[in-house]
Parts: C-alpha cells; sequence; structure tokens
C-alpha cells in the first residue's frame, strides 16, 4: 500500500468517525483528540489530511451530502414512471438518513449545532434543487421546474428535519409514504396547471 493509499484510507477513517460525533444524538463537541482516539489516527496525520478541525467539520458534512445526492441520483437513473422514481428515491434517502440517524443529523441537524458548517447547508441545497428538479416528468418549463422543486426540498428537508429531532411523532412508513405522496401531488398537480394555462 502507497503513501496516498494509507492516507486515503485515514482520511475515510476519520471522516467515519466525524459522522458520529457531528451526528451524535447530543449536540457534541467535534475535536481533533475524539477523532484520533476512535480511529487510531495520530494527530500529525489528521493535521496533514484536514488542516484544522473547522476543514474537518466541513470535510465530514460535505462528504454525507455528497453521499445523499449519490444515493438520489442513482435512484432516479433506474427511470420508469414517476411516482416509481419518487419511491426509489425517497427510500435511498430514508435508509441514508433515518436508518443511520447520525447521518441523518449531520445533514439537516448539524448546520444548526456546529457554527463551522452553518453556512454550507444553503450552499448544498442547489445540488438537491437539480437532483429533484431532473426526476420531474416532463411538461414543466424551466420557471416551474425551479419553483417545484426549490418548494419541495423545503418541505422535505423540514419533514425529515422535524422527524430526526424528534418532534414529529409518526412512524417511518408513515413518513415515507406522506414523502412520496407529496412529490408526485406536486409534480402533477403543478403540471396540470401548467397543461391547463
Amino acid at each position: 500500500m502507497t503513501p496516498t493509499d494509507r492516507n486515503a484510507v485515514r482520511r475515510r477513517a476519520l471522516l467515519d468517525a466525524g459522522i458520529g460525533l457531528l451526528g451524535a444524538e447530543e449536540a457534541g463537541a467535534v475535536n481533533v483528540r475524539a477523532a484520533c482516539r476512535s480511529t487510531g489516527v495520530t494527530e500529525r496525520y489528521f493535521y496533514e489530511i484536514f488542516g484544522t478541525r473547522d476543514d474537518y467539520a466541513r470535510a465530514v458534512y460535505d462528504d454525507v451530502s455528497e453521499q445523499a445526492r449519490q444515493a438520489l441520483v442513482a435512484a432516479s437513473a433506474a427511470g420508469g414512471e414517476f411516482r416509481d422514481v419518487a419511491t426509489r428515491a425517497v427510500d435511498a434517502f430514508v435508509a441514508l438518513m433515518i436508518d443511520r440517524p447520525d447521518m441523518g443529523r449531520v445533514l439537516l441537524l448539524a448546520p444548526y449545532r456546529e457554527p463551522a458548517i452553518a453556512e454550507l447547508g444553503l450552499g448544498h441545497m442547489p445540488d438537491f434543487f437539480a437532483v429533484v428538479d431532473a426526476a420531474f416528468p416532463d411538461g414543466l418549463d424551466p420557471a416551474q421546474r425551479r419553483l417545484t422543486s426549490v418548494a419541495l426540498v423545503g418541505a422535505l428537508t423540514s419533514l425529515f428535519t422535524q422527524f430526526l429531532s424528534g418532534t414529529l411523532p409518526v412512524e417511518r412508513d408513515v413518513l415515507v409514504g406522506y414523502c412520496v405522496g407529496l412529490i408526485v401531488d406536486t409534480a402533477e398537480r403543478t403540471t396540470s396547471s401548467v397543461a391547463g394555462a
């Protein structure tokens, strides 16, 4: 294994540890010692890989955000009826963010808890708008696609955030069904209103 390979392994281990730290149930401190202690990576390598503690927190957030984006893109890429696409996308997101609540808390709650990533949530939103936009059926003009994708991402983000924070006391399957219905109904209603205009 080359030094580059070893650093890649260390980086992945530290990112995984960071998901646990940043996504802890109770808002906790993301610190270098805790990350190094849990992975066996020395502080020297930590600083070589990430630079600073804040850069580390941002890298963990970016990693989780990219995993979520890729899962949604893969779910959408399989094609099929729009309801099937929406169901796969919601299932993929739930598998990452609800079944792995530490990941969900990193993506949806950590920007409120961790000053180093407070701005990143907004910065990554256009990536999710684009994924939703690309999954819509034909028939929407660009402005309607954009408005609808932004509205849906906002609504879904609120639903998942409330679920993860424990303030939305519904069963997982109820949440999934509602989210799929929200996506499909919104797309159909928007398509119909544009067609009738």
